[in-house]
This record gives C-alpha cells, sequence and structure tokens, in this order.
C-alpha cells in the first residue's frame, strides 16, 4: 500500500511539470497579443479581424488554454464571415475521456481512453494563452480537414509523454507541412513556438502571460 502511495504522489507531482492536457479552465483577463508587424500590446485578446485574417474565407488555428492545471494545446478550424467572426467553427484536441484527476495520473505510465473534440473553454477567449491562425484556400482546408478527421478517429488513447496534446497538434501541423517543437512543452510553449518555427514576423496570433 505504501509503495502504490507514493506511486501516485509522483505521478500527482509529475502532472505539474510534464506538459499535458487539461479540460478544467481557468480565466486569465490580460494578454499579450501579437500584430500583424510582429510588435506586443498588452489587454484583453480582440476577436476582430484584421484585413489579413479577412483574405480568406477558411482557416485553422492552433491554440493553446489555460487551466487549473498546465493547459490544453488543440485547433479550432472553419470560416470566417465578412465581418471576420469564426462561423462554422469545429473544434480538435487529445485528451482523457474523463473530467476526474485519475485518469491524468495514470496517463503517465499507461495510456488512457481520450476524446477528440471540444472541451470546456475551448472557444472562450478568455481561456486563450496563445494562438496562431492560418488562413487556407478551400483545396487546402479540405485536405487538412480530412486529415484531422481521420487523426480523430484514430486516436483513442492520452499518454502524457508519448501521445499527449500537444503531439496531436503537432500531427496537424506536420500534416501541413510544418516544423514542430518538442511535445513536453506546455500547452502555451508549444504554440508560441510553433508559431515563431513557422509564421515569420507577420505571423496571425498572440501570446497572454505565462500560466
Amino acid at each position: 500500500m505504501m509503495i502504490t502511495s507514493g506511486r501516485l504522489l509522483f505521478a500527482a507531482l509529475l502532472t505539474l511539470a510534464v506538459a499535458g492536457c487539461a479540460p478544467d479552465a481557468a480565466i486569465k483577463p490580460n494578454v499579450v497579443s501579437y500584430n500583424n508587424q510582429g510588435s506586443m500590446a498588452v489587454g484583453a485578446p480582440s476577436t476582430t479581424a484584421t484585413p489579413q485574417q479577412t483574405k480568406g474565407r477558411y482557416f485553422i488555428e492552433f491554440r493553446s488554454r489555460y487551466a487549473l492545471t498546465y493547459g490544453h494545446t488543440y485547433v479550432i478550424f472553419g470560416r470566417l464571415d465578412q465581418a471576420g467572426q469564426m462561423i462554422d467553427r469545429e473544434v480538435a484536441g487529445l485528451a482523457p475521456a474523463s473530467n476526474s484527476a485519475v485518469p491524468y495520473v495514470l496517463g503517465h505510465y499507461i495510456p488512457v481512453p481520450a476524446e477528440t473534440g471540444e472541451s470546456d473553454g475551448d472557444l472562450d477567449d478568455r481561456f486563450r494563452s496563445a494562438s496562431w491562425r492560418v488562413m487556407l484556400s478551400e483545396t487546402e482546408y479540405n485536405k487538412v480537414v480530412a486529415y484531422i478527421r481521420d487523426l480523430k478517429a484514430r486516436s483513442h488513447f492520452w499518454q502524457a509523454t508519448v501521445n499527449n496534446c500537444n503531439a496531436f497538434v503537432g500531427n496537424i501541423a506536420r500534416s501541413m507541412g510544418y516544423k514542430t517543437p518538442g511535445i513536453w512543452l506546455r500547452p502555451q510553449q508549444y504554440v508560441t513556438k510553433l508559431r515563431e518555427m513557422n509564421g515569420g514576423p507577420n505571423a496571425i496570433g498572440y501570446t497572454g502571460p505565462a500560466g
């Protein structure tokens, strides 16, 4: 019994050090945003699109959000209306299929059942910690959506150090020809690094304060 308790304590501490995915959201009101020139401004995240954002109808957004633990990495994809607002949007991400903390602990040792859809806070800009939006042609969009659908269909398990939410999003990014950072980064760091590696100085996105 003492050995089992020790292992669970170790795993609980490990969840705070190793990047993963958590469904519980926490509000972080102030955000450091990146404009199209790559400069920073502190304030609440804006949902108003820039002219660059409205050039195409279709988009995918690589995103991370705050949570009570270390956050979550996922993608939002869909279309923008004429005002630059998201429509027909969908969410894809990988997380344990439970609101209990137990699967997160076990998932540092063994794979646990996963879900790949929307979780609490994914679409709430108050919880967003970093993002990178990419505009796509209809052909490009259909191709990446087909890949996401296939990836979701074959993603049945979550494991913190091998198959976490960063790894899931990284598969999508690589299918689009992008370079990806290591999957052990915290979600906010992962998305920020992904944007920096591929987006250049005019990348559309922002990074908030450290979670």
